[in-house]
């Protein structure tokens, strides 16, 4: 029995990229893994072609008789493994070397942890350096706001799924990542290693991009809820903005009105006026 199992469901992958991503989870430091990828582009022999060219035995090709989707496609996928941790893996993406052997080192020293994951470097027309939130409590205060676990650089530990009865959801894609970590929320815990663990491809085909308008709208489904199924974390997240951050409100857009920063509202972003207390 692997102690890990890479999921990677494809779409019309484009080749060279399908290419990138195989190579970057078969040179793993770690080699404990059973590798499955599933197309759900069932008439790309192309991209099948691809996969069935390589001869490692760790890599277990199935293809669906016809499109299923991208919930169905991850659920399926879960059904599939045998490894102890899933390690979530898109098609396109670039996972650094040492990333499998770093996840699993943490998670067999943090029985507690039911989810790893890690920092991503953006490449492509997108170079930036995406920093996550570490702590499990930092993480929880931040999903009520926004999905703060890289899902592609995800490592979760299979028994907290089953065990829960949780899995994807398709009435929540394209964010059906952050509906999943917003449901694991009451059941386990989270941690991102302060490290990039993958290289994320960003260009036009991203679906962030191609589904903008329904990923705003099930995000905002899934916000709401979170925020009133877990009203300390959010209370918690607005107290800890106001804290650090800067907040400036200014007359025609450049005349000096309101400034809050650690607490504290100013008028004319000078005069102290009053404190904010959050219950």
């Amino acid at each position: 029995m692997p102690r890990v199992s890479v999921l990677t469901p494809i779409y019309n992958t484009n080749p060279q990229h399908l290419r990138e991503c195989i190579d970057s989870i078969l040179n793993q430091t770690f080699t404990d893994f059973e590798f499955l990828i599933l197309n759900d582009s069932p008439q790309n022999t192309e991209i099948e072609n691809i996969v069935k060219s390589y001869t490692d035995t760790r890599i277990k090709y199935y293809k669906n008789d016809k499109n299923l989707g991208i919930s169905a496609s991850r659920n399926k996928l879960l059904s599939l493994a045998q490894g102890e941790y899933l390690a979530i893996f898109d098609h396109d993406d670039i996972s650094v070397p040492n990333r499998l052997e770093q996840q699993v080192k943490f998670l067999d020293e943090h029985p507690h942890i039911g989810v790893v994951s890690g920092n991503m470097q953006y490449f492509g027309n997108n170079n930036d350096l995406l920093s996550l939130p570490e702590s499990d409590t930092e993480i929880k205060m931040a999903l009520t706001e926004d999905c703060s676990i890289a899902h592609t650089a995800a490592m979760i530990r299979k028994r907290v799924l089953t065990d829960n009865n949780i899995e994807y959801e398709e009435f929540f894609s394209p964010a059906e990542d952050y509906r999943l970590w917003t449901r694991l929320m009451a059941v386990t815990n989270f941690h991102n290693i302060q490290t990039v663990l993958v290289k994320y491809r960003w260009d036009a085909n991203n679906t962030t991009i191609k589904q903008k308008k329904q990923m705003a709208r099930t995000h905002d489904a899934i916000q709401i809820e979170t925020c009133n199924k877990f009203p300390a974390y959010r209370s918690a997240y607005i107290r800890n903005m106001c804290n650090y951050s800067i907040f400036r409100l200014r007359l025609f857009g450049f005349i000096p009105l309101i400034k809050i920063k650690r607490n504290t509202v100013y008028l004319f972003e000078v005069i102290p006026l009053f404190k904010l207390f959050w219950k």
